[in-house]
């Protein structure tokens, strides 16, 4: 979301939605914040521990098994990976000497065949997203945690295999004599589940909540994320009346009348966004129409939860939108398009490139840096006085950056404007 003081507003969330605190909930379980990107849940069973997601780094983990000793003399012997990002998973080696079982759900729905082939693009644009090319006084923040380890030297990934996948709706263990259900909960990730401890009445819930609006799209480029399966998911988590929600990121929620709100208006907002994208779909409107009709309400957006930090309304919309019915947006002047630098080449030729250059300072002067960018784009395009156009959008990207309220959109234009002073120019 671009507002004026969106940097702002990022930074003094970003200062107390996950800060390191170790959150006992009861005498066995205790969940571990703002130690690695991601959280972990630990708990103690009868002779060892079960650990529910190992923080994104093998350093990041190993502090995770200082911490675990100075509670504890037993070892870890179960890993539960509530899904396969890597963040969540990175740290699983420090415990090697250790593990018997490691445990996760496969995805319900396999990743597209020959993903592999762009590979080159999908890490650029995951680089402009996380802010890897950034320094961490640029890159202070990536919406759900804090930096990763990996981007500031603090250790690598460092995977360990599941040892046990399932595949079903549900899976009832007892580990260690602790009594334990895990449940098949698509949302952020195909693969994701959450764990419900009945005698504790606690869920670790993974991805499928963070304490502000989430990735319903990812700027990095990912399959369809479906906003009913994760509304679906939310509805049976609030199902199990939790005294406490563990998530795999930011800090718990605590209190069952608490957890029941919190899960009511998250479910709510996404599925307010669902539906109504749908409608406006409905009555004809293109993605760019949906995009600018369909907007967090206020009672939503006021939120502390429900920040556009991480992931933004606007982009959910549109990833609903190609999600339902594709890249045509229903005018046959869609159909077949001319290229890109001839229909700029056209444009600029007749209102001279001069004057859209003219146009786009004059844009940047008034603050309307999204006009400055697209009309630097023409002259891109039409590969017409290249050199200025190129260095007014690179203020431009910086310009907006500083609007931004979405950690993964601010990285993505301050990395882009890295890369065109660096001279890539793609």
């Amino acid at each position: 979301m671009l507002i004026s003081n969106g940097e702002e507003l990022l930074r003094e969330f970003s200062k107390g939605a996950y800060p390191y605190e170790v959150y006992q909930i009861n005498d066995r379980v205790c969940h571990v914040v703002g130690l690695g990107h991601s959280n972990s849940c630990v708990i103690e069973g009868d002779t060892s521990v079960i650990l529910v997601d190992a923080l994104d780094t093998d350093l990041r983990a190993e502090k995770l098994k200082s911490l675990i000793r100075e509670k504890t003399d037993k070892p870890v012997r179960t890993i539960i990976y509530t899904h396969g990002h890597p963040d969540h998973r990175g740290g699983a080696a420090a415990f090697k000497d250790t593990v018997q079982e490691i445990i996760m759900f496969g995805p319900k729905k396999p990743v597209l065949k020959h993903t592999d082939r762009i590979g080159g693009i999908l890490a650029k644009r995951t680089n402009r997203q996380f802010g890897y090319g950034l320094s961490d006084e640029e890159c202070f923040c990536q919406g759900i945690g804090i930096r990763e380890g990996k981007a500031c030297g603090e250790g690598n990934y460092n995977f360990l295999p599941p040892d046990t996948v399932y595949h079903e709706e549900e899976v009832e263990r007892e580990i260690d004599g602790v009594k334990m259900k895990m449940v098949s909960a698509v949302g952020e990730t195909d693969d994701q589940m959450f764990i419900w401890l009945e005698e504790d009445g606690v869920i670790c819930c993974g991805d499928n909540y963070f304490g502000c609006f989430p990735n319903l799209y990812a700027l990095r480029g990912s399959q369809y994320r479906d906003a009913a399966a994760w509304v679906d998911s939310l509805e049976k988590i609030m199902e199990y009346g939790a005294k406490a929600l563990l998530p795999g990121h930011t800090k718990p929620v605590l209190g069952s009348d608490n957890v029941r709100e919190v899960l009511g208006n998250y479910k709510d907002a996404i599925e307010y966004i669902l539906l109504n994208t749908l409608d406006c779909m409905n009555r004809g409107m293109s993605m760019s129409q949906c995009a600018e009709q369909v907007v967090l309400p206020e009672k939503y957006r006021k939120l502390p939860y429900l920040g556009e930090f991480y992931g933004a309304a606007e982009w959910a919309v549109k990833g609903i939108y190609t999600g339902y019915v594709g890249w045509f947006d229903g005018n046959p002047a869609n159909l077949h398009p001319l290229p890109d630098q001839e229909f700029s080449s056209k444009l600029v030729s007749m209102i001279s490139a001069e004057k859209v250059l003219e146009e786009s300072r004059e844009a940047m002067e008034n603050g309307s840096f999204q006009m400055a960018l697209q009309l630097c784009d023409l002259l891109i395009q039409a590969k017409e006085e290249e050199s200025a156009a190129k260095q007014l959008k690179r203020q431009a990207l910086l310009a907006l950056a500083r609007q931004e309220t979405s950690a993964n959109g601010r990285n993505y234009y301050m990395m882009s404007a890295k890369e065109m002073e660096a001279g890539d120019r793609e």
